[in-house]
């Protein structure tokens, strides 16, 4: 049987972001009604607008932003589909930090830690029920875990390095793991960040780059039980 060729530009439309009108680069869906984006186009105009730009529904009325997730399908059928993207993608990243004068993030080995981070308390989390791999050739995101309030114990060792595309679920999971012994009270965990309640469904790629203000420390983020149990 003989395959049948498809051009690129009749499929355009779907693999674009209505946005920049570019194709995607880190696509992020709205979870109210499945539409993509670009990360940093979506982000930028959920700051001024609380609507999805293609369908005009109401996402939220005041945190849409906890209502959109990182879509690894749709971002894995858009490198297959156009040649030589994430390549140069990967290269305008690497340009854009040589220019301000860092490092890019996924250039240090996962098993490293940064020299803000405490080498003895530090450890490799990997996102829970994922792959052998554990993600190590993932960019890296370093975090501190900090218990809030009385209600739960804080963990013995609160440094952590994980994927960046990891969830705040894993993180939750892994909170209630460590406190409860028991990876199924996940959802008794909040999660926040500048005292900010985080999305189950937000990459810590985004919190990174959305939520937190101090890019050369590692990421804070704060623990507690769940409000409504309180």
């Amino acid at each position: 049987m003989m395959e049948k060729k498809i051009r690129l530009k009749t499929v355009n439309e779907h693999i674009t972001c209505s946005l920049c009108t570019g194709y995607l680069i880190d696509a992020t869906t709205i979870t109210e009604c499945l539409h993509t984006f670009c990360k940093s186009c979506l982000v930028r105009y959920l700051e001024e607008n609380n609507t999805c730009p293609d369908c005009r529904l109401v996402i939220h009325q005041s945190y849409p932003l906890n209502y959109i997730s990182f879509d690894r399908t749709m971002q894995d059928i858009v490198y297959k589909l156009v040649p030589n993207l994430q390549e140069k993608e990967m290269k305008r990243q690497q340009d854009f930090y040589k220019k301000i004068g860092k490092v890019p993030p996924n250039s240090t080995p996962a098993g490293n830690c940064e020299e803000n981070q405490e080498p003895e308390k530090s450890q490799t989390l990997p996102p829970p029920d994922e792959d052998q791999d554990c993600h190590r050739s993932d960019e890296q995101v370093n975090i501190c875990l900090e218990c809030k309030g009385n209600h739960m114990k804080n963990l013995k060792r609160k440094y952590i390095r994980i994927s960046s595309q990891a969830t705040v679920t894993h993180l939750k999971k892994f909170i209630a793991l460590k406190v409860y012994h028991a990876r199924e009270r996940y959802k008794d965990v909040d999660i926040l960040c500048n005292e900010e309640l985080l999305g189950k469904d937000h990459t810590l790629k985004f919190v990174s780059v959305t939520r937190w203000r101090s890019k050369d420390a590692p990421l804070t983020l704060h623990y507690r039980q769940r409000m409504t149990e309180l």
